[in-house]
């Protein structure tokens, strides 16, 4: 049939895979031909039976030999070439669902210079090859291990470990494994709110958050952000007059501005939940890229009437999809019901490996490199940037974002519309609000990513087009028109 090469680096049972298909392809092996047995091609090429199993079994699952049983493997119809299916979009551009479905697609080409997350090769060493064989090698069930609805225990007490290293005090008891910070803003929204609550947000804020709590039928309060916390003003105003269920909150690196929260903020925010009875959503999501030791409202509380989620997928592997959750029995208990009647438990193998890295150490080494290299991305940002055109009022405490101003007089949707004509993608600022309205004066911010945003190829682009409009040789609608045009 045909022969191998056994001084080929390519393994034997890919050759005799591809030796097959060959053979197929060309049409020496016609739809409905017989393939020798397992044991005569084996003796033909002079190879154990194994090897010849493995590449049948691949052709098997291809669809491009069939096997009948003690009848003996024949060679499939071949179906036509189908043309490659246009990717199916989640929302209209620039609505949140289409952002983030950009973002995590990496189309080839495309600068995302407004994504939410590191390039994949911040993180290529995060997760070794060998972890995840060490991780899996911890179950004596191996891939056939269930996990336990809240987490592994040992799991579960590495990360109370870590959260009291930032002085909360938290036991195993008190911590529930997800599937990154999005399953726990959708388990909340499940175990505590109904259509017709009143839930309080900060303004701007995640985008992605505003819509699955109006797609869960409740009233959203928009409150404030300021570089030192929340308007404090507007918080009691706004518990007073709507007694909220809930307040979702952002104390530390807060998106998509960066900033911090003063303890003195996070206090008053604290005493106002307790006196109306709101319970507070501490979203930590991005915390593990503050450079220091911010202060967090579950540490103030001590966990009384907070409950408090974070995730490792953002700084350690989008793969892994961990994150987690801490609060008192009786709201993690509710928490609990939830993520059982949705997705019963994570996945032992995810659990496994994150145990593995986080007992080892490798998770302080990655996230001290994450940092000093954040660090630099943002100071080599914010000067092409500024060069550029764009401001930046007050900058954050650290992290991924930077939260710019647009030059006055400048149109914010034509922009990004244009950006995108130019494969660059940029979200801008009404995107994070929860109170824009029609007709309302659109937000001059754009959110930058430091790490993608230091490629100059961003800067280049958006100098041309400011300064093209701020000389007055062209208005920028023009500059974006000629690029929209067929």
């Amino acid at each position: 049939m045909f022969s191998i090469d056994r001084d080929s680096p390519v393994a034997l049972a890919d050759q005799i895979e591809a030796g097959v298909r060959s053979l197929v392809a060309s049409g020496q092996l016609p739809a409905g031909a017989r393939l020798p047995s397992i044991r005569q091609l084996a003796q033909q090429l002079g190879v154990g039976l194994q090897t010849v199993i493995t590449a049948y079994d691949r052709l098997v699952a291809a669809g491009c030999i069939d096997s009948r049983g003690t009848a003996g493997f024949f060679v499939c119809e071949q179906a036509a070439s189908l043309p490659d299916a246009a990717a199916l979009e989640a929302g209209e551009e620039q609505e949140p669902v289409w952002l983030a479905q950009q973002a995590n697609e990496q189309r080839p080409g495309v600068l995302l210079a407004s994504s939410g997350g590191l390039p994949p090769s911040w993180l290529e060493d995060a997760v070794p090859a060998a972890v995840v064989q060490r991780g899996l090698a911890r179950s004596s069930a191996g891939m056939a291990s269930r996990c336990p609805p809240q987490g592994l225990p040992e799991l579960r007490e590495r990360i109370a470990m870590l959260l009291r290293s930032q002085g909360m005090a938290v036991d195993a008891g008190r911590v529930l494994t997800t599937y990154g910070g999005t399953q726990a803003i959708d388990l909340i929204c499940r175990a505590f709110l109904q259509p017709g609550d009143t839930v309080l947000v900060e303004n701007p804020g995640y985008f992605l958050m505003f819509g699955r709590l109006r797609e869960a039928g409740v009233r959203i309060v928009p409150i404030t952000r300021r570089p030192d916390g929340v308007d404090l003003n507007e918080l009691e105003a706004a518990c007073r007059e709507h007694r909220p269920r809930l307040f979702f909150i952002q104390s530390t690196l807060h998106n998509p501005t960066g900033w911090g929260s003063t303890p003195a903020n996070l206090h008053r925010v604290l005493v106002l939940a307790q006196q109306h009875g709101c319970l507070l959503a501490e979203d930590d999501v991005h915390g593990h890229f503050h450079p220091g030791t911010p202060t967090r409202l579950a540490a103030l509380s001590g966990l009384e009437g907070v409950i408090y989620y974070a995730s490792f997928s953002k700084a350690l592997s989008p793969a892994l999809r961990m994150g987690y959750m801490a609060a008192a029995p009786e709201l993690l208990r509710q928490l609990l019901r939830q993520k059982i009647y949705t997705v019963l438990s994570s996945a032992a193998l995810n659990e496994y490996v994150l145990l593995e890295l986080l007992s080892a150490g490798r998770w302080r080494k990655h996230l001290e490199r994450l940092q000093r290299k954040l660090l630099a991305a943002r100071n080599a940002c914010t000067r092409q940037l500024t060069q550029a055109g764009i401001s930046f009022g007050t900058p954050g405490e650290g992290g991924l974002f930077l939260w710019g101003r647009l030059p006055a007089g400048v149109d914010v949707d034509l922009l990004v519309q244009d950006a995108y004509r130019q494969q660059i993608l940029l979200a801008r600022g009404a995107t994070f609000r929860a109170d824009t309205a029609p007709g309302a004066a659109a937000d001059p911010h754009l959110r930058f990513n430091v790490v993608f945003s230091q490629q100059a190829r961003l800067a280049d682009y958006l100098q041309s087009r400011l300064q093209a409009l701020a000389s007055g040789r062209t208005a920028l609608s023009r500059v974006a028109g000629d690029s929209l045009r067929p």
